[in-house]
């Protein structure tokens, strides 16, 4: 089972990682305006690796009979393993792009505030609500658990969601061979 959470999460983490690290690199960061949107996508794609191993480990190695919590378990370590390496990528990905995501980000949101009437005081404690997540996001010790907590509860939701149908036997049964 441990061979099988480490095969699929690395499978998992590079259909998330790779396009991502690609994104970052050649267009210096992902289109602000669709990147969660294509972020999120990316993430589902490649935590369906979730579903095809729960369900060929309940099919192949246990006769077609999964427990709820044996199968949530699977999910959750295919998706601690996408994690760790979305985080690696991500990392990655800054390091060889130069690109100040916080600093964008953050210029970003003032802008859409500004935009929508924002001013005066209320502006000013706003900057400086981004300028301290700027300089929080500077350190790997918040930046990499942030990184983590984008793709771990996507992958908590299919694993619940996985879980919650291969636990019946009759979804999706085995094929006699």
């Amino acid at each position: 089972m441990t061979a099988r959470i480490f095969s699929y999460g690395a499978i998992a983490g590079l259909i998330v990682g790779v396009p991502m690290f690609v994104m970052m690199v050649a267009l210096d960061g992902p289109p602000l305006a669709y990147g969660m949107l294509i972020g999120y996508t990316t993430m589902l794609l490649a935590l369906s690796t979730i579903f095809v191993a729960v369900k060929r480990y309940r099919d192949v190695e246990l006769g077609g009979v999964i427990r709820f919590w044996t199968a949530f378990g699977i999910g959750l370590g295919i998706s601690a393993v996408a994690g760790l390496i979305y985080c690696l990528a991500w990392e990655a990905a800054l390091a060889v792009s130069g690109v100040d995501f916080a600093g964008d980000y953050a210029r970003l949101m003032i802008e859409q505030q500004r935009a929508a009437g924002m001013s005066g005081e209320k502006l000013a404690r706003y900057v400086a609500e981004m300028d301290r997540f700027r300089a929080q996001y500077a350190n790997p010790l918040f930046r990499v658990p942030m990184t983590f907590s984008e793709i771990f509860p996507v992958g908590l939701i299919v694993s619940l969601v996985a879980a919650a149908l291969l636990r019946n036997s009759r979804f999706l049964p085995a094929r006699a061979g």
